[in-house]
């Protein structure tokens, strides 16, 4: 039993089983709410001496009670963008996309650009669209639709027309676009090339974000979460992310947790840190904060610029000249870190290819080399090729792991346009989650939304039993687990979506577990997780979700 207090509850869960995330005392059978924090974890017995007339008790009936979910990595502004336009996320097919884009061309008429995304590049040859479907389906205007990763976008001859893209516009040092054989534009853009078209369009107002915000928290709310780490907040004329955040926080209308992750401008340099200030300290807002900074240092692996320590294989297994792209000069990516340090900002870095890593961490060890060890909290995102030499450095120097376990699986996308590129050694070194947590690492979970499925539920799924779920939307691979050995236990995945990504975002001190103190920001499982076998985990749903002890979903 643990008790802070013996008042009337305001709310109370009995007859449960309440999952704590705590070492010292793991399970318990209800809890009571008071003034938005437990005051009370115990047995039923406990809590229901704590119920008055007023009390609201919700009866678990054996469901189980977790701390609400964190997202250590996600976009939901854009991503409830996304749901409104024209979005390919909820299908896979050539077939299906034509299909979804016809009917919002003609749902939408007075659309002046068809925007929108969420396509799987495996589904195209080599993992580019041709500008061709699309011209068949909107010849009048352009389309703009990004991939489902956001690292490369489909137009069509429109779009490429309007933006002045044409056989003899370079490639940017940041980018590529793929073409024909006689040096036409081909219709898919990859990373910077993205922006010769971007900039044409017109742009999103901060109510635009807004209404893609209020979507998102709603879509998120019903997975349990209630918290998350944007992982991309601008605040310029094209990207109007913060402004919105600041809006929608301010006036009550943000109920979950939010901590932004600034974006570094790869284009400038450490002169944009007086900005980052400014905006860090203009962003504490109800529930909204700013304290981190989001550095993009590489791409992905499937277009060829996740920077990589050895050349990309070809088609034949043949090595090529291509070892990816940094974006930013790993030289200068150690003064920048060592600057956020020094002035109290969490580093956030995307990096994927075994380069990109180690650049990030090389990074990491220069700050701390200059300014000592402290509790900022970095980490580096997606951890997808980590060299085997790389792994102790994350405990070694206090970085966090924060994985997006859904992608580790054996789907299309890695069959096809992943293992023949990098060859079996490397294959072997990707998301190594169990390594880390061996290694000592803290590991926390994202979902990179709407890269992939926001569903807590179906990434532990894929964490613990590194196999997609019998419902996942992505096929085109095999039935067998990808790199088994890196499994994860349930309590390992689900000490990463709470726990340990409320410590990257610095809220472990008032969530990520359920104790006396702590807000009563919680989620009911319709089932206990540990009582079904490992391989039906994908089948739970959320029932319920709370944020300071009121219902923001169920």
């Amino acid at each position: 039993m643990t008790s802070a207090m013996t008042e009337t509850a305001d709310l109370a869960f009995v007859n449960g089983a309440v999952y704590t995330v705590r070492t010292e005392m793991p399970w318990a059978e209800a809890v009571a709410v008071r003034d938005g924090r437990i005051v009370q974890v115990g047995t039923d017995e406990e809590v229901r001496s704590l119920v008055g007339p007023s009390s609201d008790v919700v009866d678990l009936a054996g469901r189980m009670l977790v701390p609400g979910f964190q997202d250590a990595h996600a976009h939901p502004p854009s991503s409830g963008l996304e749901m409104l336009r024209c979005s390919l996320s909820e299908a896979y097919s050539v077939d299906d996309y034509r299909r979804i884009v016809a009917a919002y061309a003609a749902d939408h008429p007075d659309a002046t650009w068809i925007a929108g995304g969420g396509w799987s590049m495996d589904v195209f040859p080599g993992g580019n669209p041709p500008k061709e479907i699309l011209d068949d389906l909107v010849p009048d205007r352009p389309v703009y639709l990004e991939s489902r990763d956001g690292h490369s976008v489909w137009v069509n001859t429109r779009a490429l027309e309007l933006a002045g893209v044409s056989t003899s516009t370079p490639d940017p040092d940041d980018g590529w676009i793929v073409r024909t054989s006689d040096g036409e534009p081909a219709g898919t853009l990859h990373e910077g090339a993205a922006d010769l078209v971007e900039r044409h369009m017109p742009g999103d107002s901060t109510e635009d974000f807004i209404e893609g915000l209020r979507v998102a928290q709603e879509h998120l709310h019903g997975f349990g979460i209630t918290a998350w780490q944007d992982a991309n907040v601008g605040e310029d004329a094209g990207d109007p992310t913060f402004e919105a955040y600041v809006r929608f926080a301010g006036s009550g209308a943000l109920t979950a947790r939010v901590v932004a992750a600034l974006w570094w401008d790869r284009g400038r340099g450490d002169e944009q840190i007086d900005q980052l200030l400014r905006l860090r300290e203009r962003g504490r807002v109800g529930r909204f904060a700013a304290p981190s900074v989001k550095i993009m240092q590489d791409g992905v692996v499937e277009n060829f610029t996740a920077a990589m320590l050895e050349p990309y294989l070809d088609a034949s297994g043949e090595a090529t000249d291509n070892r990816g792209t940094s974006f930013v000069d790993p030289e200068r990516l150690k003064a920048y870190v060592t600057r956020l340090d020094a002035e109290g900002f969490q580093v956030h870095v995307h990096a994927i290819g075994d380069r990109g890593i180690r650049e990030a961490l090389d990074a990491f060890e220069a700050a701390r080399r200059a300014n000592g060890m402290n509790d900022l909290r970095h980490h580096i995102a997606h951890i997808q090729v980590v060299h085997p030499d790389d792994v102790p450095r994350f405990r070694a120097l206090g970085v966090v792991a924060n994985g997006q376990p859904l992608w580790a699986v054996n789907e299309g996308q890695m069959q096809h346009l992943t293992i023949p590129f990098l060859g079996p050694e490397r294959t072997e070194w990707q998301y190594p989650f169990g390594s880390l947590v061996r290694a000592g690492a803290v590991l926390a979970f994202g979902s990179d939304w709407s890269v992939s499925s926001p569903d807590p539920i179906q990434e532990m799924h894929v964490a613990v039993n590194r196999m997609a779920p019998d419902s996942y939307l992505y096929g085109g691979g095999t039935n067998e687990p990808f790199l088994p050995a890196e499994r994860v236990d349930l309590a390992t995945a689900l000490a990463a979506f709470t726990i340990n990504a409320a410590f990257v975002n610095h809220l472990d001190d008032m969530t990520g577990t359920i104790e006396p103190g702590k807000m009563a920001d919680l989620a009911v499982i319709d089932r206990n997780l540990f009582a079904h076998p490992a391989e039906e985990i994908h089948r739970a749903r959320v029932d319920q979700t709370y944020v300071e002890g009121e219902r923001v979903f169920g």
